[in-house]
């Protein structure tokens, strides 16, 4: 059994190590770049199945201890697909998941922050974000919250669950529209079909005409289906930009109940963005749990506010596990990568039951 320091010592030794695997990873990562130059010029795929049999062929024959032989083949199979993942977003550009169908509010983001990338639809939430998890996309643009209908629960619960880190918000208004067939007219509106926080953020305008309320899994989803049933007495809530792409006219416009109606979208990725200076974050998330005592929660924002940070939002959400046992999602104004944040950081561990970072974002308007 090794004591504590022996321990250390080992520590010391695999952070030595895995510095020098950083800088070898960067070097192979160049190399694959000058391979897929040749793949391109010469029309050639990045899936090479004979050469990924010789590349493990000839590794394995480096690992001297049997015993681990079976895990270095993993590793090395880890780091083709690694670098087939960075020949394929080089040679097609980045792949941006999100939720929906071509329309959503969600694609929307995507084509105007990633102008240059693969807008890649998916189901739900949960699919969409286990394909960033997974490497299938290389980052996932989802919605975290809206100024009028309030948190987007299921994606917050992501975030607490999941591996991923947030480096970027985008905060996009959102005019939602009253959409119907070319023929239609308001008055043979019977039915509205729309994503539940679209219905939410129009319920006045909802309850005003009477019209029966039906949930789709998003906006576009909802006009997509508009135009595909050719009924007249549905209509579905979505964006101006939605009408034109499925043929669809807009019978009225901005139904949404306040004008002040913004969509914060966050973007995800695998990699924790570190700012280049304190002042280039400017929040920081962190998603925990609390220690089930009389005033648990109290000491957690005494530490935050001892560190001269000031929580812009605390949201608290039903955590798997006991009944009423909750998570928190915190929004700091001011980066944590810094000595203050590091020390945080290490105080609140001690006192949290479960603690994340989560990341430090910027916020840009869309």
């Amino acid at each position: 059994m090794l004591v504590v320091n022996e321990l250390d010592k080992a520590r010391e030794g695999i952070a030595s190590v895995d510095k020098q695997l950083a800088a070898l990873f960067e070097e192979r990562m160049r190399l694959c770049s000058r391979v897929l130059e040749y793949k391109r010029a010469h029309g050639l795929p990045i899936l090479d199945a004979a050469q990924e049999e010789r590349v493990l062929s000839r590794n394995i024959e480096n690992v001297s201890d049997p015993s681990i032989r079976d895990y270095y083949t993993l590793f090395i199979k880890d780091l083709m697909n690694v670098s087939k993942a960075y020949q394929a977003r080089l040679m097609y550009g980045m792949i941006i998941a999100y939720c929906g169908v071509p329309g959503a509010f969600a694609q929307i983001a995507v084509s105007t922050v990633f102008p240059d990338a693969e807008a890649m639809p998916y189901p739900d939430f949960a699919s969409a974000y286990r394909a960033c998890e997974s490497g299938a996309a290389d980052a996932a643009v989802l919605p975290v919250e809206n100024s009028f209908a309030g948190d987007v629960g299921a994606v917050m619960d992501l975030t607490f669950n999941g591996g991923l880190y947030i480096n970027l918000m985008l905060n996009m208004d959102v005019s939602q529209n009253l959409l119907g067939l070319p023929d239609a007219k308001l008055s043979d509106i019977k039915t509205v079909v729309s994503h539940p926080q679209a219905l939410a953020q129009c319920a006045a305008f909802i309850t005003d005409h009477a019209f029966k309320s039906v949930e789709m899994a998003n906006t576009a989803v909802a006009a997509k289906y508009v135009a595909e049933h050719g009924d007249k007495s549905v209509a579905a809530i979505a964006s101006s930009d939605t009408a034109a792409l499925y043929g669809l006219e807009i019978l009225t416009s901005d139904i949404n109940s306040s004008a002040l109606n913004t969509t914060r979208f966050a973007v995800f990725s695998r990699a924790m963005g570190v700012p280049s200076s304190e002042s280039d974050g400017e929040h920081s998330i962190l998603v925990f749990t609390v220690r089930n005592e009389a005033g648990a929660l109290a000491k957690i924002l005494n530490i935050i506010g001892s560190h001269g940070y000031n929580m812009s939002s605390l949201h608290s959400r039903p955590a798997a596990g006991p009944l009423w046992n909750h998570y928190f999602f915190a929004e700091l104004e001011g980066t944590v990568h810094s000595e203050n944040g590091r020390d945080l950081l290490r105080q609140l561990e001690s006192v949290c039951d479960r603690l994340r970072m989560v990341g430090t974002y910027k916020s840009i308007a869309i």
